[in-house]
C-alpha cells in the first residue's frame, strides 16, 4: 500500500492498525517479525510516517478453528431451506473470535443445523452480519453457500432492511430525523468507534429515527439503518445528545437528575437499551423476499413502563418457535 500525505507524522503501527482492521499489539508483531516492511526496510513500531512510503506486509493465515458444537436452546423465527432466521438474546455473542470459542451463537447453530459448518467461513460459519454482544434481536444465518453468497452481496448493497427499538435519554428534536455522520474505529479506545470525517477515514453512515413515544426523562425510538457501520445506531445516538440507556462505552449517567421512580430502572439496566425489532431480506432462490419480527424482550418491557414508555411499544406479533 501507498501511504498518503495525510498520514504523515503518524506511528506505522497506529496507522496500520486503522488500515488494516487490526490491533496495535498485532500490528508491531508483523513489524517485529518483518512481515511489514517501509519501502522494503524493516521498521520499528514507532517509526513516523513521511508521507508517499510504500508499506508491504504479510497477514499470516491463522490456523483452522474447530468449533464445538453446544446443546443449548435457540430462537427461531424463520426456516427454510436456505435460510435461518434466529431471535438473539441479549448478552449472546454471535461468534467465536478475540480468544471465545465456546459460548457463542454459532456453537448453539452447529448442534441444532450441522449443515451450516460448511457454509462461508470456518470460523463464523453461516453468519453474514452481527449484533453486539448486548443487542437483542432478529439475525439471519445461511444455511447455503447459495443463500451466504446472496446475503453477503444484499448486505453491502444495502438491499437488507434493518430495523431497531432504541431506548435513549432525553428527547430528540425534531422528533423524526436523519443523522449523516461517518464513523471511524476510535484513534485510541480500539474497542469504541467515533464520528470521524471522511479525509480522515470515516465511513459514511446514514441512521433514520422516528419518536415512538417519550416518558420520564427516556424516549422510545425506532431506528431504521441505511448502512451497517460497528455501532453506528450507539455512536450516532450520543452525537445528537441522546445516548442510549445502559450504554457502557458511549451512555452517560443522565439517571442522575431525574425523578427518584426512574432512577433505580435506568442506572440499572444492565446493557445498550437496543433491539432488533424487524429484519426484511431479499429474495433467494426465487423465494419471495422476507422479513422476520423479534419480539421486545422481556427487560426492555420492564424499562419502557418503569419510563413510562409502554403504551409506545410496537403491538407483538406471533411468537418464535424455540429448539
Amino acid at each position: 500500500m501507498r501511504v498518503p500525505a495525510s498520514a504523515t507524522g503518524e506511528r506505522i503501527d497506529r496507522y496500520l492498525a486503522k488500515a488494516l482492521d487490526l490491533t496495535r499489539s498485532q500490528v508491531q508483531r508483523l513489524l517485529r517479525n518483518g512481515l511489514a516492511t517501509v519501502n522494503g526496510t524493516a521498521a520499528k513500531p514507532s517509526y513516523l510516517l513521511r508521507g508517499e512510503e510504500r508499506i508491504d506486509y504479510q497477514v499470516p493465515t491463522p490456523p483452522p478453528t474447530v468449533l464445538e458444537p453446544e446443546a443449548e436452546p435457540i430462537r427461531l423465527l424463520h426456516q427454510d431451506e436456505h435460510l435461518l432466521v434466529v431471535d438473539k438474546p441479549a448478552g449472546l455473542i454471535v461468534h467465536p473470535g478475540s480468544g471465545v470459542r465456546s459460548g457463542t451463537l454459532v456453537n448453539r447453530l452447529l448442534h441444532h443445523h450441522p449443515e451450516i459448518g460448511t457454509v462461508g467461513s470456518p470460523a463464523r460459519p453461516g453468519i453474514v452480519h452481527r449484533l453486539d454482544r448486548g443487542t437483542s434481536g432478529v439475525l439471519a444465518v445461511a444455511r447455503t453457500d447459495l443463500a451466504y453468497r446472496r446475503l453477503s452481496q444484499a448486505f453491502a448493497r444495502r438491499e437488507v432492511g434493518k430495523v431497531y427499538l432504541a431506548v435513549v435519554y432525553g428527547r430528540p428534536d425534531p422528533p423524526n430525523g436523519t443523522v449523516e455522520l461517518p464513523i471511524a474505529r476510535h484513534p485510541t479506545v480500539r474497542t469504541r468507534m467515533a464520528i470521524t470525517p471522511e479525509d480522515r477515514g470515516g465511513r459514511p453512515a446514514t441512521t433514520h429515527y422516528r419518536v415512538l413515544g417519550t416518558g420520564t426523562g427516556a424516549s422510545l425510538l425506532e431506528v431504521e439503518l441505511l448502512t451497517g457501520r460497528t455501532h453506528q445506531i450507539r455512536v450516532h445516538c450520543k452525537a445528537i445528545g441522546h445516548p442510549l440507556v445502559g450504554d457502557p462505552a458511549y451512555g452517560e449517567q443522565r439517571w442522575r437528575s431525574l425523578p427518584p421512580s426512574v432512577r433505580r430502572p435506568l442506572r440499572e439496566f444492565p446493557r445498550p437499551a437496543l433491539h432488533a425489532r424487524q429484519l426484511t431480506l431479499p429474495s433467494i432462490a426465487g423465494a419471495p423476499p422476507a422479513s422476520s419480527t423479534a419480539p421486545v424482550p422481556g427487560d426492555l418491557q420492564v424499562l419502557c413502563a418503569a419510563c413510562g414508555l409502554a403504551s409506545s411499544l410496537p403491538a407483538e406479533e406471533p411468537g418464535a418457535s424455540s429448539l
